[in-house]
């Protein structure tokens, strides 16, 4: 099943259960997905997919961090629903060993030895980690293992 047959089933399933939480998100992960695709002008592969559903997850993500910095708890809990509805359409999340052993792999595998070869580790490992593990946590992993 497609991510679009996905959202529009739980579109679906969300306007009959009359929850509007989710029907909000599903309808804005959908349309970002949609205009992903007139932009790109043709379907979307999966790689695409997950990229445009890391891209909202991160706007969430931050907009929940302003949100609690800027003392308006109030809006906090709202944006913490849509994260958890966003996440379930992304791959399951690697926790923090199993991203440091990619990353010491992919360290051993171009021979990066100090923290000039920086770029090019990140350039290996992020094709590995897409949609799997957060872009700052895979940088503080990689700096630490380089210094």
């Amino acid at each position: 099943m497609s991510l679009l047959d996905s959202l529009n089933s739980d579109l679906k399933t969300a306007l009959k259960a009359h929850d509007k939480t989710t029907l909000s998100t599903v309808r804005m992960l959908k349309a970002a997905v949609m205009n992903e695709k007139i932009k790109a002008g043709h379907d979307l592969d999966h790689s695409e997919e997950i990229a445009v559903l890391s891209r909202e997850l991160k706007q969430r993500k931050d907009s929940a961090k302003e949100f609690a910095d800027a003392g308006r708890q109030d809006l906090v809990p709202a944006i913490e629903a849509e994260i958890k509805i966003v996440e379930r359409y992304l791959p399951q999340q690697l926790n923090q060993d199993q991203v440091k052993e990619i990353v010491a792999t992919t360290i051993q595998e171009i021979g990066a030895t100090s923290k000039a070869d920086f770029g090019k580790v990140m350039k290996a490992v992020m094709p590995k980690l897409k949609g799997q593990a957060d872009g700052k946590t895979v940088n503080t992993i990689v700096k630490s293992l380089l210094s």
